[in-house]
């Protein structure tokens, strides 16, 4: 399920791309939600409660998660599947918060990584799992960020522990394995070299090996179309053509849709497989204030609806999506 990278370019024209990948279609829409929300983590009565201070644009999971997004601020948040996430046996004494939240937790309240890596490094709470809709696993999940100073990490669960990879080299990531073996595999193929051979499957490993290479050796440019082009070209390249999906991992299937965030001018890009073109939101044209509505761009089945251009103006008000709670019974 899905790969991320992040451009870093010349005069701040940072970047970064995402592929969703999954078995079948996971319900995806688009949603602005303004700053000034109060919101619980759904996760019973020793729930996280904040007050988001950031208003975002996020692409859902079934309208009951948070899977992708960026924050008025130039936050980038994207969750990725990790067959390897082990949680921590929650007591349900300790403040949790449900999976479903843990990307909307970051946008909602952090303006840089960095931010975000000191909370949850001295803020006590754990994130629960729950049901993956329609099956009978829990969701296994990593959760990568980025910034406008093209600051990155990776927040993994490991063996019940919260592991946090932060780096501004922490470009690529995709599924298994945890980010350590990860960078292991980079180094070997660093001694390789990407001109002579690469790995051509659609396996985690060998997206990551082909992002890390081809995101190293794009042109570094300024121009917001040209780097525009350029992300989407690797995205692209790392992509699994439509249709294809291997029994028993869901992180090795059909490429759904695509994002690329650009945190300098604060444009949300959004590429379905099932439509010839790009469309985009800029953030400056979406109303973020406290008393502002919440407000949708419905992509339909298999995201197959065509926009193009700037669609801020084709948001419609509606009530929020409700995010999936914890099962405490």
């Amino acid at each position: 399920m899905c790969t991320r990278l992040v451009y870093l370019g010349p005069e701040g024209r940072i970047l970064t791309a995402r592929s969703m990948d999954w078995k079948v279609d996971i319900g995806t829409n688009i949603w602005a939600l303004p700053r000034g929300v109060e919101r619980t983590g759904e996760a019973d009565s020793e729930s996280m409660h904040w007050t988001a201070e950031y208003g975002s644009i996020v692409a859902t999971a079934y309208d009951i998660a948070t899977t992708d997004g960026m924050n008025e601020a130039g936050l980038a948040a994207n969750l990725l599947w990790l067959s390897e996430s082990e949680y921590p046996d929650w007591d349900g004494e300790e403040p949790a918060m449900s999976i479903s939240l843990w990307a909307q937790y970051m946008l909602d309240n952090f303006a840089t990584v960095a931010e975000a890596v000191e909370h949850v490094r001295d803020e006590d709470f754990v994130v629960v799992s729950e049901t993956v809709p329609g099956e009978d696993r829990l969701a296994t999940l990593h959760l990568s960020l980025s910034d406008a100073t093209g600051d990155s990490a990776i927040l993994e669960y490991v063996d019940g522990d919260l592991v946090i990879h932060h780096d501004r080299e922490y470009q690529i990531m995709t599924n298994s394995p945890t980010f350590d073996k990860q960078r292991a595999l980079a180094e070997y193929w660093e001694q390789i070299g990407g001109t002579v051979m690469l790995p051509g499957t659609n396996r985690p490993a060998d997206r990551f090996v082909r992002a890390s290479f081809y995101t190293d050796a794009i042109p570094q440019v300024e121009d917001c179309r040209e780097a525009t082009a350029n992300v989407f070209s690797v995205i692209r390249n790392v992509s699994v053509p439509h249709g294809i999906t291997t029994p028993n991992a869901p992180h090795i299937s059909s490429t759904r849709w695509r994002t690329v965030v650009d945190h300098k001018d604060g444009i949300y890009y959004f590429e379905s497989a099932l439509t010839p073109n790009v469309f985009w939101v800029e953030l400056d044209n979406i109303d973020f204030s406290s008393d502002a509505d919440a407000r949708t761009l419905q992509l339909g089945p298999d995201q197959s609806e065509v926009f193009s251009d700037d669609v801020s103006s084709h948001f419609t008000a509606a009530d929020p999506f409700p995010f999936l709670g914890v099962q405490t019974t």
